[in-house]
């Protein structure tokens, strides 16, 4: 149902931006956000924004400034653009969808959990 892609091997000070693919309905109606998780580290929110896009997390100090999620429901897409890249932002990233509204219930936008739909990742690798 969310096809990521767009991961790859990216120098220091890069850009790279991901996609994925929702394929079971429009976006518009869903929270959606992109997760990362780092060998041996738990899943982190790295940006996410509510249904009706009046609402976003910025992902913890480590990111903010440098990544930003956006959607275009025409092509029922979502894409995380990821600028200034640093090799501690190595890892699976992943796209997550909400459609239980377990985001807007708990007020809580970062947490995986309240996500039920799920890519299945695409590695960043940042390196010189």
């Amino acid at each position: 149902q969310l096809q990521a892609s767009g991961g790859g091997l990216v120098q220091p000070g890069g850009s790279l931006r991901l996609s994925c693919t929702f394929s079971t309905s429009t976006l518009d109606y869903y929270a959606i956000g992109w997760f990362r998780q780092a060998p041996g580290k738990a899943r982190e929110g790295v940006s996410t924004i509510n249904a009706r896009g009046d609402y976003r997390y910025r992902g913890v100090d480590s990111v903010r400034g440098r990544f930003t999620i956006s959607r275009n429901s025409a092509k029922n897409v979502m894409y995380l653009q990821m600028n200034s890249l640093k090799p501690e932002d190595t890892a699976v990233y992943y796209c997550a969808a909400d459609g239980a509204g377990h985001t807007y219930n708990s007020g809580n936008y970062n947490v995986p959990e309240n996500y039920d739909y799920w890519g299945q990742g695409t590695l960043v690798t940042v390196s010189s």
